[in-house]
């Protein structure tokens, strides 16, 4: 029997579906997790508290494969999984409808100045003119991180007509190499972030970046705070250029109440709610999660499989 760890609130939909060389174990709290751990082959050990996530992960020293409904890896511990030869599938993709409409969302909201409308309503003001008057269509898009979440932003923003470039690794048509994209960025009204958040891409986005941006252009990051640097997008922000961003993801989380960010008026903070405005993500996973089972058992390779070396 292999004995897998797993959180109780997936067990109504794994317990008749899981194959009897499987003996589940389902944890309610973080301390049961950490009691069932030693035990885990195989582990879906998802918690908000990542220093304890770390913790039972550390003292499954059993463990073959490791499953995570996250997309971003950057709380595992990738060294001790890597020399422990664990296999480490994460999420990715899984919430990428969700997080691309939200960045639609962004961008109509900035360009059509939706802000200001909620704000006339709260005020029971009835506005005579409109607060935002830029058209998507004919404008153009850059962006960075070419995976599941990018690849869905440019499906939903060519219904609007917006030209998009992507940066990926090799370039292309349509797309930039990595080493092209900062010589370009004034070419864009939306620069989009989604990549994943390690060494290579720690504070990607600095002074020099933001400062060769448009002045009327959009800063969306929907990667992960790290890959921008906060205090000079403060700055920036507080000089007109870029014209704004919108930020689902900030460093730290929660943004502390007297950040800058709260009050600049071209600053808008979403609060890491991309992932979360969704009604199905548990399902894909749960879903996910079963086929990489029927895989494990037949020694086949899983997907998607986390590169231990680089990150993501």
């Amino acid at each position: 029997m292999t004995v897998l760890v797993m959180n109780s609130l997936a067990a109504p939909m794994v317990q008749s579906r899981l194959p009897d060389w499987v003996k589940p174990r389902f944890f309610s709290t973080t301390q049961e997790l950490l009691e069932l751990a030693p035990d885990a082959e195989i582990g879906w050990m998802d918690l908000n508290e990542k220093d304890a996530m770390v913790t039972a992960i550390a003292s499954a020293t059993r463990l073959k494969w490791l499953n995570s409904i996250y997309a971003g890896v950057d709380g595992m511990p990738l060294d001790m999984l890597r020399e422990r030869g664990v296999v480490l599938t994460n999420g990715v993709g899984i919430n990428a409808i969700t997080i691309a409409e939200y960045v639609v969302m962004a961008l109509l909201t900035v360009a059509k100045g939706y802000r200001e409308v909620v704000r006339a309503q709260d005020r029971h003001e009835w506005l005579l003119d409109a607060p935002g008057k830029v058209e998507l269509a004919g404008s153009r898009a850059l962006i960075i991180g070419y995976g599941a979440i990018g690849q869905g932003v440019e499906r939903r923003l060519a219904g609007f007509d917006v030209d998009v470039v992507k940066v990926r690794r090799s370039a292309g048509e349509g797309a930039l190499g990595p080493e092209e994209w900062r010589g370009q960025l004034g070419a864009f009204d939306w620069v989009i972030l989604a990549v994943p958040a390690t060494a290579e891409t720690d504070a990607m986005i600095g002074a020099a970046e933001l400062a060769a941006m448009k002045p009327t252009a959009t800063l969306i990051n929907v990667a992960r705070g790290s890959v921008i640097d906060q205090d000079a997008l403060v700055a920036a922000l507080t000089a007109g250029r870029p014209g704004s961003a919108f930020l689902d993801v900030t460093t730290p989380e929660p943004l502390p109440a007297d950040h800058p960010l709260w009050s600049l008026p071209n600053a808008h903070v979403s609060m890491h709610l991309s992932g979360r405005s969704q009604t199905r993500m548990f399902e894909r996973s749960v879903t996910r999660f079963l086929e990489n089972l029927d895989r494990f058992g037949r020694g086949e390779p899983l997907q998607p499989q986390v590169d231990l070396s680089l990150g993501y």
